[in-house]
């Protein structure tokens, strides 16, 4: 009798052992999915007003009696996708103050341009410094055919369809005040196609004297 107590012991203890491991991987289970569902129950973020593109990031250095002290200057783009459009230089301590001041004084400089049937409505050509930007309408489905700095300005306006050549300087603050300037010359087909031009009134012929 003292052999099968012993034999059965272990045997009985080895299933309440098991209950424990099954509560700590619960446990486990329950905490994992407790975190899931409040990353799901969180508010969705509300969409951006505007869009900001960092068009290039800079590092400027200023001497000083002790040495050099180097900050951070940032280019930054702002549009809304429909019709305006903002770039802004800022410098800064660190890149992301840099970043947040530019994108500041993007949002200050804002400008509408017009857009008709997805595109401009006219040629402009503009040289600032020593960039020069030229920039033409183009036909549904063209897309935007640009460059570097040029695409990235377009590329936050509302326009779909645009034709753009980049000549002179590649100083990449330079092409993009020019782009602004560009888009800034724009005059609405509206204004342009407007009123007939009037014609002059005919006068009255004099009637001739009877004898």
């Amino acid at each position: 009798m003292a052999e099968q107590t012993a034999d059965t012991t272990p045997q009985a203890a080895a299933p309440a052992a098991a209950p424990a491991q099954g509560n700590r991987q619960g446990g486990r289970g329950q905490a994992r999915g407790g975190r899931r569902d409040d990353r799901r129950n969180q508010a969705p973020q509300e969409p951006k007003q505007f869009e900001e593109v960092v068009i290039n990031i800079d590092r400027v250095a200023r001497v000083v009696k002790g040495g050099r002290r180097f900050r951070f200057k940032a280019l930054v783009v702002v549009g809304d996708r429909k019709n305006k459009v903002g770039v802004g230089v800022s410098k800064g301590a660190d890149v992301q103050a840099a970043i947040s001041k530019a994108t500041d004084v993007a949002k200050k400089s804002m400008i509408t341009i017009p857009v008709t049937n997805t595109t401009i409505p006219h040629d402009a050509e503009v040289k600032l410094s020593g960039a020069r930007v030229l920039i033409k309408p183009a036909a549904p489905g063209t897309g935007i055919i640009a460059g570097g700095v040029v695409r990235q300005v377009i590329g936050v306006t509302g326009v779909t369809n645009l034709l753009s050549k980049s000549l002179g300087s590649t100083n990449k603050v330079n092409i993009a005040y020019a782009t602004i300037e560009a888009l800034k010359t724009l005059v609405p087909k509206e204004e342009w196609l407007g009123a007939e031009p009037k014609t002059p009134a005919k006068k009255p012929a004099a009637k001739k004297e009877s004898k």
